[in-house]
């Protein structure tokens, strides 16, 4: 049964467990690309660098491309209620919080299809 990670550590963590990270960040690059936001993550990146670059491209993108933000969001279908608890008073945290709650989502894909698609 799939059960949320509480932190982009411990998803991660998970992750590499079950042999998926590579899948997980297969997914990431697609739906960014496919928000035409290109983010192409290397195979071989560490989980502490995804982190910390998927950090980094959504604060870009809260302050400067919004709209494109939004879209993202969409494309990869990031919980509107989740986004709506957040608090968005400082920047750099809400980036952070978003990156988790993407994080989580594609993890979410790439669990479900691993597990129900066999």
């Amino acid at each position: 049964m799939f059960v949320a990670p509480k932190n982009a550590d411990s998803l991660l963590v998970e992750a590499q467990s079950e042999a998926l990270y590579l899948k997980l960040i297969e997914q990431i690059n697609k739906d960014f690309n496919l928000a035409n936001e290109g983010i192409d993550f290397p195979l071989s990146i560490s989980p502490e660098e995804i982190k910390i670059q998927l950090h980094e491209k959504i604060y870009r993108m809260i302050q400067y491309k919004f709209a494109e933000y939004l879209n993202l969001l969409y494309i990869i279908d990031v919980s509107e209620s989740e986004i709506k608890k957040l608090d968005g008073s400082d920047l750099v945290v809400l980036a952070e919080q978003v990156s988790f709650l993407i994080l989580k989502r594609e993890w979410q894909k790439v669990w479900f299809r691993n597990y129900y698609s066999k």
